[in-house]
């Protein structure tokens, strides 16, 4: 679950680098995810969580996309 949590905190870094409210964004969520479902004790339901987990950094490392104004037309 810790090698998880840090792989997702890894990825946000990268995925997000220099948007600072993206960045704070995706750092609640995750924490706030962990944290609500810390106390789960059920196997079935933590594997459950932790394919979510795994699905959804696959998402944000294949998925977003980040555009960045290199003039005042072009992105």
């Amino acid at each position: 679950v810790l090698k998880l949590f840090k792989s997702l905190h890894r990825t946000r870094q990268e995925v997000f680098k220099n948007d600072t409210r993206a960045l704070e964004a995706a750092r609640q969520k995750i924490n706030e995810e962990f944290k609500n479902n810390q106390d789960e004790r059920s196997e079935e339901k933590i594997n459950e969580l932790l394919k979510i987990a795994s699905d959804v950094e696959v998402i944000l490392r294949t998925s977003v996309i980040q555009a960045v104004h290199t003039d005042s037309n072009k992105i």
